[in-house]
């Protein structure tokens, strides 16, 4: 190994120094500078292959703390592992989202942090947990009431396009929904908890609540389909009010659906009060049998006799004789010939049709098309001519079918849309699935397929098998009092009956279930303070509150006690939720924000708008009236929840209206901080310009540009030297050329530049102050340093403490244009420590732009001898499954190995180097003990010439140590040992401001052999000295982590790793660039990453 020590002069020789004249006409040369040595291994090293200066590391206080960290690997990063721990610890809580606590501080914060829970782990898979319960919440009531009844009046054609319309709403809505539910881990909560961290609280109010209110009269519907199964086909007798008149029957009917409704009501909600998971066994039970039942109905019944009437004629011979039948009685007032008959009876003859003709019949070309008709008309064949009655008021007393409500196509469309509800029960239990990302959208999808082939397959199926008049009796009062679906059943009526009575039973638990619950998380996150109340319950959690609520608003539907008229209710409040829904997922693909990454990838905004465009209509098509009322709640809700509490000023008219948005913006980023999965990088560029203020590194703002899919600000900032009255031109062109530069790298943002006495002072301001409001900046982007003194570690510093995040991309120059298209090759991160996820983030965004897409993403992360790293591995890929990151994992052992003795030698040269600086300016300080006669005015003179002389205002191993203004005197005082002090003595000023001290010459003389002797004691206990413990471990990490990145990733198009921060006495500083050098030896293109202290990027949705 060829090793050599290199002499390098402190401060390249540009810092002015003090003189002084002695009594007898010496004089006191400037020093030139502190002789450091420098170990180096070949020539040009490092970077750029200047030379470097180092100062003393950390002291002595932090050892001790360094000692007691176990292992070598990872020293670098100790002093951090409070803050940001090491990976490895953190994989298995990060891949395992239910133990995290970001969860439960978000989605339970009203539980009790003392309270130990059990984790019980997700089984659930797409059958089971999304599937099934979709099918039965969409399959229900209406099916089984109501759809023969809507084929026979609207006709083939239209129920189709009823079918298709609601259908096409419903798959579009699944799609945006599955988008959403995809894009991070969705606990319970289904479409409030996604559109509310979708769109806001105030839309996730609005819309939650409008789901609720559609959930509990869903619950209604349900018990009125009950109630009405049980009375009209199963115990006709139970009915405690009895018609005297046939014209009483509706008004009977309506009465005791009230009253049974109220006591079905009290007893289910006694179900749900005792405990859910009573409601859940049951829950399974009613599926299958709604299973089973659908595929009796399609199957149909092979059996089928004709069961004529006695005869079906008026009045008949007998012997001869005329006599009546059993339906001349039943329209007339005497079985006499000469009785007074119903005048429709007279004036028309009665035959015989088949009421269910099957398939060949050919009934199918007389059902193509609706037959709608007013409130009391009678159902009669239309393809049989009939003569009307002059008189029809009398013919609602008669047994004749007769329309019970008047009947047109917005109004079926109202009453059928309930029947394509019940998407959301698989994001509902999304807290229960094994894999909720794949199994929504999976199950979610072919459910409504498997419904949607149901419904189609049903329509043509009932109006091709059974007659028009027949379909459109909706009691079944032609078919002897049946259920009209039920006569297809094999082998009895019975079958579908009773299931379709369980259904209806499944369905309203399930309603009665699932409101409270979605009131309580409404309530619990506090959005609407009048509801907050409902957020209580029982010690178990159970919402006893809510379920009081939604019972009595459930009473309502009840009391309503007509199915036809409740369903239009509960169809504005779905469309509702599903037009915010699909609008959530428009505005999330159109923002393109970071957060904003499904991993169903089968999803387009086109789609979303045409979703909302579909439900909106819907909405106006069922009842345009109920859609008003609708939204004017929606809107109540949403500025109730914006402006509860609060006093709006609006402004001083139309002329200010842009100024008061603007204002009205920036206060409410402001007055709320961005939460995690609204995290986006805000950019400070800090540019370095040249002697003519052109941009130094323009690919800087290149790869500022190649970020742009983070949508966030952009300012770009630089620092000009001096004060801003002499240097107001300087700015302004410099800020010119900036606009320029960033116009032809297509960088949208904004430019301000700062004249500041010093650079460190400049780049301070902008970090501080750049921004207005709640725009501002939180990632600060910079050019590796051409040499240490132009930077140092003061912005890590400045960056951490005001918590942004800080990149620094070394070797920008080789960086790609915004014309450069890579090719096939990787971007790296090497995953160190955990400090907030930006790491994760920035590649993708990368990959986002088109200079970047064709590169993969690969992810390293550093793996002990004691961790699992099989283990490490699977929740890593966990973790970045749940992240919606496709990238490749790679677990990197780094075994303890025994400190190289290039490691050992290095750090002892920099010890040296250290310790010989710290004797330099002890010998200065006993100097500057014999000056104490020189003058304030004198040591500010000789602070202007050192910043006039020095190479930038942070020249000199000791400017981030000016504690005293004995240290910044003692800056200017040098030994005078140097060889180029002749060089740098012909080069002083002699100006106004030189500073002259004389001495005696026998005191001269004495002071520079006690100097002499002074420092070759020193230099022979620096050749003697140790090196200390703490920095060969950080030296050692250092080199044991560059060699595993230069083997991995030597070749990638791009490595981003974690910065390790400064230490933390500010004393380590050139030691700490010096470990960061060689951290990246051998690297082309690297960013540097280090977090801002919070959390950017999240599993959640």
């Amino acid at each position: 190994m060829s090793d050599r020590f290199v002499v390098v002069p402190v401060g390249q020789g540009n810092e002015q120094c003090s003189e002084s004249e002695g009594a007898e006409g010496y004089t006191i040369e400037p020093q030139d500078a502190v002789p450091v040595l420098e170990y180096s291994r070949e020539p040009n090293r490092y970077g750029d292959g200047m030379p470097k200066e180092s100062s003393p590391f950390i002291n002595n206080t932090d050892n001790d703390k360094g000692n007691l960290y176990d292992g070598k690997n990872m020293a670098l990063f100790e002093e951090e592992m409070d803050s940001n721990p090491m990976v490895s610890s953190l994989l298995n809580k990060l891949a395992n989202y239910t133990n995290l606590t970001q969860g439960v501080k978000e989605h339970e914060e009203t539980e009790s942090k003392t309270k130990i829970q059990k984790i019980t782990f997700p089984a659930l898979g797409t059958l089971i947990g999304v599937y099934l319960p979709c099918l039965q919440n969409i399959l229900g009531v209406i099916l089984f009431l109501r759809l023969t009844w809507i084929v026979g009046t609207a006709g083939i054609m239209e129920s189709l396009a009823i079918v298709v319309m609601t259908c096409s709403c419903t798959m579009l809505t699944a799609i945006s929904m599955s988008a959403i539910a995809t894009n991070g881990v969705v606990p319970a909560g289904g479409s409030y908890y996604m559109i509310s961290r979708s769109l806001g609280p105030e839309f996730g109010g609005a819309v939650g609540l409008c789901f609720y209110l559609g959930t509990t009269f869903a619950g209604s519907m349900y018990i009125l389909g009950t109630i009405e199964i049980l009375l009209t086909y199963i115990v006709p007798s139970a009915a405690i009010f009895k018609a005297e008149k046939k014209e009483d029957e509706a008004e009977a009917l309506l009465n005791n659906m009230r009253v049974y409704g109220t006591c079905c009501l009290t007893l289910m909600s006694l179900v749900v009060f005792v405990g859910v998971k009573y409601v859940n066994k049951l829950a399974l039970v009613f599926l299958a049998c709604l299973c089973f039942f659908c595929f009796i109905c399609l199957l149909g019944n092979r059996t089928l006799q004709n069961h004529n009437f006695d005869q079906c004629l008026k009045t008949m011979e007998v012997d001869n004789v005329t006599v009546t039948t059993k339906l001349w009685s039943l329209f007339c007032d005497s079985p006499d010939l000469n009785a007074t008959c119903n005048e429709y009876f007279t004036l028309n003859n009665v035959t015989v049709i088949q009421g269910i003709p099957g398939l060949t019949s050919g009934v199918i070309r007389d059902n193509i098309w609706g037959d709608y008709g007013p409130n009391g008309m009678l159902v009669e064949n239309k393809h049989q001519a009939s003569e009307p009655a002059a008189d029809t008021s009398q013919d609602i007393y008669m047994p004749y079918v007769a329309n019970d409500i008047t009947t047109f196509f917005t109004l079926l469309v109202g009453i059928y849309f309930p029947s394509v509800t019940g998407i959301m029960a698989g994001s509902n239990r999304s807290g229960d699935l094994r894999d909720a990302q794949k199994s929504i959208p999976i199950g979610t999808i072919m459910a409504i397929a498997t419904t949607t082939f149901i419904y189609i397959s049903s329509v043509i199926l009932f109006g091709a098998c059974i007659e028009g008049v027949v379909l459109r009796d909706k009691f079944g009062d032609s078919v002897k009092g049946n259920l009209v679906i039920g006569i297809l059943a094999w082998p009895s009526p019975w079958v579908i009956v009773i299931g379709s009575f369980f259904s209806c039973c499944g369905a309203g638990l399930q309603s009665l279930t699932g409101a409270p619950r979605l009131l309580q998380a409404i309530a619990r996150d506090g959005i609407v303070p009048f509801l907050q109340v409902f957020g209580h319950g029982k010690a178990n959690g159970e919402p006893t509150w809510a379920l009081l609520l939604t019972g009595g608003i459930c009473e309502i539907g009840i009391l309503i006690a007509s199915l036809d008229a409740v369903a239009p209710i509960l169809s504005m409040f779905f469309l509702m939720c599903y037009l915010f829904v699909n609008l959530a997922c428009a505005l999330q693909t159109l923002l393109r924000t970071p957060n904003w990454r499904p991993r169903f990838k089968f999803y387009h905004w086109a789609l979303s708008f045409l979703g909302a465009s579909l439900c909106l209509s819907l909405m106006f098509i069922s009842s345009w009236y109920y859609a008003l009322v609708a939204m004017l709640i929606a809107g109540c809700i949403y500025k109730y929840i914006e402006y509860r509490g609060a006093e709006k000023e609006w402004g001083d008219g139309i002329n200010g209206l842009s100024l008061n948005a603007a204002r009205y913006a920036l206060i409410r980023l402001e007055e709320a901080p961005p939460h995690t999965k609204n995290w986006r990088p805000q950019m400070l560029l800090l540019l370095n310009l040249d002697s003519d203020h052109a941009v130094k590194h323009p690919r800087l703002l290149s790869f500022c540009t190649q970020l742009k899919a983070g949508k966030g600000l952009t300012i770009v900032g630089s620092v000009l030297e001096g004060t801003y009255m002499t240097k107001e031109a300087e700015v302004k062109k410099a800020e010119q050329n900036i606009k320029s530069s960033m116009t032809t790298e297509r960088t949208k943002g904004f430019c301000h530049v700062v004249a500041s006495s010093n650079l460190r002072d400049g780049f301070s301001h902008l970090i501080q102050t750049a921004g207005l409001g709640g725009m501002k900046h939180n990632t600060v982007l910079m050019a590796w340093p051409g040499t240490w003194k132009q930077w140092r570690a003061f912005t890590v510093r400045e960056t951490t403490a005001a918590h942004q995040a800080l990149l620094v991309a070394k070797n920008v120059d080789s960086f790609p244009t915004n014309a450069d298209r890579l090719g096939q090759g990787t971007i790296d991160v090497w995953w160190v420590v955990h400090d907030g996820g930006l790491l994760m983030l920035l590649p993708f965004l990368l990959r986002q732009h088109k200079v970047w897409r064709k590169c993969k993403m690969r992810i390293f992360t550093v793996a002990n001898m004691d961790d699992n790293s099989i283990q490490m591995k699977k929740d890593l890929q966990m973790f970045l499954y749940h992240l919606r990151l496709d990238a490749e994992v790679e677990v990197v052992e780094m075994h303890d190995s025994d400190i190289s003795a290039f490691t050992y030698e290095k750090t002892l040269v920099m010890e040296q180097r250290s310790q010989m600086l710290k004797q330099m300016q002890l010998s200065r300080t006993e100097r500057e003990r014999e000056i104490q006669s020189i003058t304030d005015s004198s040591r500010s003179s000789i602070r202007r010439n050192n910043q006039t002389g020095a190479a930038g205002s942070e020249s000199g191993p000791s400017r981030e140590l000016e504690d005293t203004q004995e240290d910044e005197v003692a800056q200017l005082i040098h030994d005078r040992n140097t060889a180029s002090h002749a060089a740098l003595n012909d080069k002083a000023d002699a100006g106004p401001d030189r500073v002259h001290m004389t001495w005696t010459k026998d005191k001269f003389l004495t002071e520079r052999n006690r100097n002499r002797a002074e420092a070759s004691m020193g230099v022979r206990d620096i050749f003697n000295m140790k090196p200390n413990q703490s920095n060969v471990r950080r030296m050692h990490t250092a080199v044991k982590l560059n060699e595993v990145v230069v083997n991995k990733s030597q070749g990638a198009h791009l490595v981003l790793l974690n910065m390790p921060g400064p230490p933390k006495n500010r004393g380590g500083d050139e030691n700490y660039m010096e470990f960061l050098e060689v951290l990246l030896e051998g690297l082309n293109r690297v960013l540097l990453v280090r977090g801002g202290g919070r959390e950017v990027i999240t599993i959640y949705s």
